[in-house]
């Protein structure tokens, strides 16, 4: 296949492009996420076939829990509502004449990562998105795992990293998700009082005591979470990625001294090298290597 169309659906917007198989955006269209969301989905990819009708397939990444072999959507918290349960491979295969295929968000990143990224050519890595969630994607001796009976393969934001601790969307306690994501920083950061945001909280660090010692605390909890993620995948890498990411270089030399600590054995953590393409780069992935 030559060129498909991945599509990367977010909380507050859609983006769509046209992908070749070297992992070049040949075309792109952003649009607002709009719900009933179904309807709008396939509303907007026909009208971006219609530019583009020489594409052969179409993948779709998307927020939540997703069953691929049947292309529906398990579960999906509030960021998407009403998406939970809907069909989106058959009546979108059926409306637009392309094949379709359809996974989690976290794992098109880590598909895209592991393609054409930081940690392209190397068989087993785990890749875990630090954004208003956490997700988590796994490359295993190359391929994608994911689905599951519950389409909950893969869901490393829903490790428990706190026995009893704060709720979690899923309505379990104690997720690894109400610890390490940007919603939960800002939690943190309201409940010590001060008033700034996450990348505001990093740069605060160098001078204020207090949000230094927010700052070890997440990276403290982070490499106890990744040592956790070593033990079960011993990878090659560890890719991090999402809007928390971009901090990186104010937090990553404490993470790594903290990694020190507890790691088995040595790993190497990276950036991702794609941030807002990630999505749509991985999600083009499914259909282009099918």
């Amino acid at each position: 296949m030559s060129k498909v169309i991945g599509v990367d659906i977010g909380g507050t917007k859609i983006r769509m492009g046209v992908i070749d198989a070297e992992g070049r955006i040949l075309a792109e269209r952003q649009v607002k996420t709009e719900f009933p969301l179904y309807p709008h989905l396939e509303r907007q990819v026909l009208l971006f076939l219609e530019e583009h009708p020489d594409v052969s397939a179409i993948g779709i990444g998307t927020h939540g829990f997703v069953d691929p072999k049947e292309g529906r959507i398990v579960f999906a918290g509030d960021m998407l509502p009403g998406w939970t349960g809907t069909e989106v491979k058959a009546p979108l295969e059926q409306a637009s004449g392309r094949h379709v295929e359809v996974e989690n968000d976290a794992n098109c990143a880590a598909l895209a990562e592991a393609k054409f990224g930081a940690a392209r050519g190397l068989g087993r890595v785990v890749c875990i998105t630090l954004g208003t969630g956490l997700g988590g994607g796994i490359i295993w001796d190359g391929k994608l795992l994911s689905g599951g009976p519950h389409g909950g393969a893969a869901e490393l934001g829903h490790m428990i990293l706190y026995p009893n601790g704060s709720r979690c969307a899923c309505g379990r306690l104690g997720c690894a998700e109400q610890y390490l994501s940007g919603t939960a920083l800002m939690r943190r950061i309201k409940e010590t009082g001060l008033s700034v945001t996450p990348p505001e909280l990093f740069e605060l660090a160098e001078t204020d005591a207090q949000a230094q010692k927010l700052v070890i605390d997440f990276t403290e909890d982070l490499a106890i979470y990744i040592s956790s993620l070593q033990a079960i995948f011993d990878m090659d890498m560890l890719i991090i990625g999402g809007g928390v990411s971009e901090s990186a270089s104010a937090w990553m030399d404490e993470l790594k001294r903290q990694l020190a600590e507890v790691l088995l054995n040595p790993l190497p953590v990276e950036v991702a090298q794609f941030e807002n393409d990630a999505g749509m780069l991985g999600a083009a992935l499914l259909v282009l290597e099918k």
